[in-house]
C-alpha cells in the first residue's frame, strides 16, 4: 500500500483559491463500428492473438471507415453532442470548445472550428490542442483554469484520435497496440466551491522527444535514423524507452499530485488512467498499491486510441456508477513529447 499518510481529512480538501466551483456535468463518447481483432491482424501479421494480448492485453480496438465518411471530425463531433446532450444544454450554451487530437483534419483551420460550426456553437472560441496520449487531460486543466477564473462558464472538451490515419499497417510492433475512440466532457461554474481540481501537473520532456513522434519529411527524423526505410506520415516509436518512461513516471505522477493535494493515494476513490498497454497499468498500480478495482480499464476492447482514452474510461465509468459525487477522482496520462499530467477532482 501507497506510504503516504493523509495530512488532513480528505473529504474537507478543498480546490486551490476557490471563488467559484468548477462541475463536469455532462460526458460522453463515440468509437467507429468496425472492429479489429487481434486475429484479423494475424491473418496478415506474423503476430498470434496470444502474442498480442500477454504483452499489451489488447484483444481488439476499433478502427474508422472513410467510406462511411467516419474521421476524427465524426467521432469528435458526436462525443461532444452526447455530453451536452448529458448535461441537457444546447451547443449555444458554449463559451469556448477545446479538442486535444494529433490526428486533426486540417492544420488550418483547426477541426474544433469545424466542429463548433456543425454542432451550431456560435457563441464559442475554439482551438485544438496537440499534447498526444496527455492532451484530453491537458485541455482538461487549461478548460477548468478558464472556467475558474470567471472568464468563461461553460467550455466543451473533447479528446479524438483515429491512430489508424498514421500507424504503419505492416509494423506489427505499433498497429497492435492502436486504435480509434473520442470522448467529451462538459465543464461549467458551480456555487458549490468543494467542485473541481485540487491538484494538477502538466509536465514535457522535449529531449526524449524522439522515443515518440510523427515524422513528415527526413528533417524531422533523429540523428542516425534510417531515412530510407522510414514511413513518413507514420508514427515511430521506441518501445522499450517509452515502456520506461511510462513505468517510471506514472507511480511518480499520481504520488506527487496527491502529496500536493495533501491527501493518500488511497484517498482517491477512481483512478482514469491513459490506456497504454496493460503491462504498463498493472505495472505501475502494483508500485503503489492501487486495488484493481480503483483503476479503470478498457484497454482489452479499445486498444490506445491517445487523446480519445481517458475521456472515454470517463464516459464508461460514469455509466457504470463507478464513482459519486464528492468524491476523488483522478486523471493520469502521459504520452509523446515527452508529456505527462495529472488532474485530481472532487467530482
Amino acid at each position: 500500500m501507497s506510504t503516504a499518510a493523509p495530512t488532513m481529512d480528505p473529504a474537507k480538501v478543498m480546490p486551490v483559491s476557490a471563488t467559484v466551483g468548477v462541475s463536469i456535468v455532462g460526458v460522453g463518447s463515440a468509437v467507429p463500428d468496425s472492429v479489429l481483432t487481434n486475429d484479423d491482424l494475424a491473418a496478415y501479421l506474423e503476430t498470434s492473438d496470444e502474442w498480442i494480448t500477454q504483452r499489451t492485453g489488447i484483444r481488439q480496438r476499433r478502427y474508422c471507415d472513410p467510406a462511411k465518411g467516419e474521421g476524427v471530425l465524426s467521432l469528435a463531433q458526436k462525443s461532444i453532442e452526447l455530453a451536452l446532450a448529458d448535461a441537457s444544454m444546447n451547443a449555444e450554451d458554449l463559451d469556448l470548445l477545446i479538442l486535444a487530437s494529433v490526428t486533426g483534419e486540417t492544420r488550418c483551420p483547426s477541426t474544433s472550428c469545424k466542429i463548433a460550426a456543425n454542432i451550431g456553437a456560435t457563441n464559442a472560441g475554439a482551438f485544438d490542442v496537440m499534447a498526444a496520449c496527455s492532451g484530453f487531460v491537458y485541455s482538461l486543466n487549461v478548460a477548468h483554469a478558464l472556467v475558474r477564473t470567471g472568464e468563461y462558464n461553460t467550455v466543451g472538451v473533447i479528446g479524438c484520435d483515429v491512430m489508424s490515419n498514421i500507424v504503419d499497417l505492416s509494423d506489427r510492433n505499433n498497429v497492435v497496440l492502436f486504435g480509434d475512440a473520442a470522448g467529451a466532457a462538459v465543464l461549467t461554474r458551480t456555487d458549490d466551491l468543494s467542485k473541481g481540481i485540487i491538484a494538477s501537473q502538466m509536465c514535457a520532456d522535449g529531449k526524449g522527444w524522439a522515443d515518440l513522434h510523427l515524422p513528415r519529411f527526413a528533417r524531422d527524423m533523429p540523428e542516425g535514423a534510417d531515412l530510407e526505410n522510414t514511413r513518413y506520415g507514420r508514427l515511430q516509436m521506441r518501445g522499450r524507452e517509452v515502456y520506461k518512461f511510462a513505468v517510471s513516471t506514472f507511480p511518480k505522477l499520481i504520488q506527487s499530485t496527491c502529496d500536493q493535494a495533501g491527501i493518500a493515494v488511497d484517498d482517491v476513490a477512481l483512478f482514469l488512467s491513459h490506456q497504454s498497454n496493460l503491462r504498463i497499468l498493472d505495472a505501475s498500480r502494483e508500485r503503489l498499491g492501487i486495488p484493481e478495482d480503483k483503476l479503470y480499464v478498457n484497454i482489452q476492447d479499445y486498444g490506445n486510441s491517445s487523446s480519445g482514452s481517458v475521456p472515454l474510461c470517463l464516459d464508461e465509468a460514469r455509466a457504470k456508477g463507478l464513482y459519486k459525487e464528492g468524491d476523488l477522482v483522478m486523471f493520469v496520462a502521459f504520452g509523446g513529447g515527452l508529456t505527462w499530467t495529472s488532474s485530481l477532482w472532487r467530482v
